[in-house]
């Protein structure tokens, strides 16, 4: 049996990601309490279902016997991915303002950001467990893609995922490794390639003939080449390398095309942009 548990806080996407693995021919379970979770897979396990989906939450989750729980059901060979799915606290409030649905917690006690705090405290031991997404800034569309990208069938390759970020917009929150690229030459500020970005060849152009930039890129090369198949037998299954720079769309953008284009052959690896939008860019703030 595969089993894939899906966490998160209320509002970041649990729902979309049961209706895609729901969708991809698995067993949904929504809500169930953590307490039944393997007297659940036992009794679908002996009526042959090979692929589960549970989610929990707050709500229900124990979170001091879950890892236990999950111990118990690999031993009995049991194939286990955990999604935790989390947005930042401004991003949930407007969510749960746009949909007029109440938060599970929020009530004559707690208000609704009081109530989102709270939930981030009951399942910050969930979150350790399994690959996080945050889901700020995402469509439902794109997230759906996401999802279906990081639970896909690949055995037992590590999913690398390399994402570009702005600053200015804030560090996601998915990153396990987060790379400033802002003290680089920054195309910004060059005539005619504000309007362009990282993908575009006068931007290439620009950057591979910045010495920095190269040596920069080299050290990076160097350092997953020399690390990741440590993370691999660490026994991970996603990575998720987060380049940022001041704008998102000039060096940190480059950045993730290049190693993505080092790295596709040896393992699974994806590629996001968050800061890319149709559209002009916005003025880039001065540099740090």
């Amino acid at each position: 049996m595969r089993l894939v548990l899906v966490s998160g806080l209320s509002g970041s996407g649990k729902s979309i990601a049961l209706d895609v693995l729901e969708d991809s021919d698995y067993y949904c379970v929504d809500n169930l309490p953590a307490a039944l979770l393997p007297e659940v897979v036992k009794f679908l396990s002996a009526r042959g279902q090979e692929r589960v989906a549970v989610s929990v939450d707050a709500r229900s989750v124990a979170a001091t016997s879950l890892p236990q729980q999950l111990a118990s059901l690999k031993s009995l060979g049991v194939e286990i991915s955990v999604l935790f799915l989390e947005a930042s606290a401004e991003v949930l409030l407007r969510r749960f303002s746009e949909t007029r649905r109440s938060h599970p917690l929020a009530g004559a006690e707690l208000t609704l950001s009081e109530a989102i705090a709270r939930e981030r405290e009951l399942l910050a031991a969930v979150s350790q467990l399994g690959h996080r997404v945050d889901t700020s800034g995402v469509q439902p569309r794109v997230l759906r893609n996401w999802i279906r990208d990081l639970l896909g069938l690949w055995g037992d390759s590590l999913s690398l995922l390399f994402e570009s970020f702005a600053f200015r917009d804030g560090i996601p929150l998915d990153a396990d490794w987060v790379v400033d690229a802002r003290m680089l030459p920054n195309p910004h500020y060059q005539p005619g390639l504000a309007p362009l970005t990282g993908r575009d060849a006068p931007v290439i152009a620009f950057l591979e003939g910045e010495n920095l930039v190269r040596a920069f890129l080299d050290d990076l090369r160097a350092f997953l080449a020399r690390w990741l198949p440590e993370m691999k037998r660490d026994s991970r299954s996603y990575l998720t390398v987060a380049v940022g720079c001041t704008g998102g769309r000039h060096r940190s953008v480059y950045l993730v095309e290049q190693l993505a284009r080092s790295f596709g052959t040896e393992w699974r690896v994806l590629v996001r942009h968050r800061a890319l939008r149709d559209g002009p860019p916005a003025p880039s703030p001065a540099e740090p």
